[in-house]
């Protein structure tokens, strides 16, 4: 692993027309590149709209295997430009089988490893259930990094964001940094007050994730006004706000509201610096930890 690394990130719009919004994809990953990114990061469903504000199995049409087309073109662009990507697809597995997933192209080596989003949410205007099944948890896979030649990617998506076990478990298991490729934003029908909890919440949670495991943290949401197909909401206003954090939760870089090309040199050595200051790690009481496997602690 390099002592530092130049990551970047590609905050964007995206549209039903999977070739203008993977165009769009494209340039955000060679303007980076060309900025000297080593490992460039892309945000959750890059290739299509979020799709999930309603239920319509035409939809699934969307798909494609880990192989597919989209994969195809962001291995070509990570063996062209020599740099490690993180892409998301709408993932076709079988027949009825269909996951969120993320997906490591290591320069020439191609695809590396994948991560199957494990927590699916179902909320007014995030049908995700309907689409997406969770990742397997399972030996070699799960909360499992993923090797490449600029370190172990602990490569979580969205929903993850909100759950400290998930970082954790990737922490344990090796990660050199956490990355998030999400979509979020607000029900344009909220007042300015809630939206800015509810924006300052994701921020925070996932900074602490940087504090509590002394890992830098790399997040990418996307941006612009998305419609409900169906007509049943206003449509989500994604809020962007996708940033890179250290390993004590400090800001690097932070986008706004547009779309955005974002750029940090991680100091890769400071994790090591900061866990003999903050041994967490050290002092965690495994043996007491039992309860967290179940699903509440009934009295």
């Amino acid at each position: 692993m390099p002592s530092t690394l130049k990551v970047g990130l590609f905050q964007q719009q995206a549209w039903p027309d999977k070739p203008r919004s993977l165009r769009e994809s494209e340039a955000g990953i060679r303007e980076l590149a060309a900025k000297g990114a080593e490992l460039i990061l892309l945000q959750e469903l890059h290739a299509t709209h979020y799709f999930c504000q309603t239920e319509d199995d035409r939809l699934f049409d969307l798909a494609e295997p880990l192989d597919g087309p989209s994969a195809q073109q962001l291995a070509a662009l990570a063996a062209e430009l020599d740099i490690v990507l993180v892409g998301s697809l709408f993932e076709r597995r079988a027949a009825g089988l269909y996951h969120n997933t993320a997906v490591v192209f290591d320069r020439q080596r191609g695809r590396v490893g994948h991560y199957r989003k494990m927590h699916i949410p179902d909320d007014p205007g995030f049908y995700e259930k309907f689409y997406f099944t969770p990742g397997d948890a399972e030996e070699d896979a799960g909360f499992e990094p993923i090797e490449t030649s600029v370190g172990r990617l602990g490569v979580l998506v969205c929903w993850d964001q909100w759950y400290p076990e998930a970082a954790r478990l990737m922490t344990l298991a090796g990660a050199d940094l956490l990355l998030y490729p999400t979509a979020i934003g607000w029900h344009p029908l909220d007042d300015e007050a809630e939206k800015q909890r509810q924006k300052d919440a994701w921020t925070l949670i996932q900074r602490s994730h940087g504090v509590a495991n002394g890992l830098p943290v790399v997040v990418a949401n996307r941006v612009g006004h998305e419609a409900d197909s169906s007509n049943a909401t206003p449509g989500i206003d994604f809020w962007g706000g996708s940033f890179i954090c250290g390993p004590q939760g400090e800001i690097l870089a932070q986008a706004g509201d547009e779309t955005t090309h974002l750029l940090a040199e991680l100091d890769m050595t400071r994790s090591e610096r900061v866990r003999r200051a903050w041994p967490y790690l050290r002092d965690r009481r495994v043996d007491a930890y039992a309860d967290l496997t179940k699903r509440y602690r009934d009295r």
